[in-house]
């Protein structure tokens, strides 16, 4: 799996651009902003988006999802975890002045669920549900490629707020629980800043060491 990182946006957001070596279809994980960009490196590499995978519902990871699929011929599927459907394209998911309430893309949403397999583009993730960033928050696992897509659930040395509206400091606590047990080779691709992994976290993330300090 070739895992391409553009860093997006005024809150330097990761979108995760996966594909296979020689494959024409790619998975675009939470199109933030800077479409442009994004869809340079799509046609640069004559790669195809097969879906839109979404760690979560805030603003600053999918505010480029409207024009992303405004701009395919067909538009992909979009997975998300129905928890997020409520509110991630509403008013209500707006950071101003940086990231207004996204619009209702017009393509096939998806809801997701924990232990969800999904199988695209030559690719498999399992679903792993980690709530407390937000109600819907969920991580991709690629077990085969030891790949861990954490979006603001899990970053390196820290993790994701709590006391925005949705946020559960417990909750998260008890996601991060489940986090530690993956093998700890596991790469991390976290929605801001630099990857590590889970040895790396369980060693030295004290959030991640012991949860009850949330």
């Amino acid at each position: 799996m070739h895992i391409e990182t553009i860093v997006t946006g005024p809150y330097e957001v990761n979108c995760y651009i996966l594909h296979q070596q020689g494959g024409t279809q790619a998975l675009v994980m939470d199109p933030g902003a800077d479409t442009d960009e994004l869809l340079r490196y799509l046609r640069a590499k004559q790669l195809t988006p097969a879906a839109y995978l979404l760690t979560h519902g805030h603003a600053d990871h999918i505010g480029g999802l409207g024009k992303m699929l405004a701009a395919a011929a067909a538009p992909a599927p979009v997975y998300l975890h129905a928890a997020e459907l409520h509110w991630a394209f509403t008013p209500r998911n707006s950071l101003p002045p940086f990231y207004f309430p996204p619009s209702q893309p017009p393509a096939d949403l998806r809801a997701v669920s924990d232990g969800d397999v999904l199988a695209l583009a030559g690719l498999v993730f399992r679903v792993l549900a980690t709530p407390g960033h937000t109600p819907g928050g969920v991580c991709y696992y690629a077990e085969k490629e030891q790949a861990l897509f954490t979006g603001d659930t899990l970053f390196q040395g820290t993790v994701g707020r709590t006391d925005l509206p949705g946020g559960d400091g417990r909750v998260l606590a008890q996601s991060l629980k489940k986090l530690a047990v993956l093998p700890l080779a596991t790469q991390v691709y976290p929605g801001h800043g630099s990857a590590t992994t889970i040895a790396e976290e369980r060693s030295s993330n004290i959030y991640f060491r012991a949860p009850s300090v949330l």
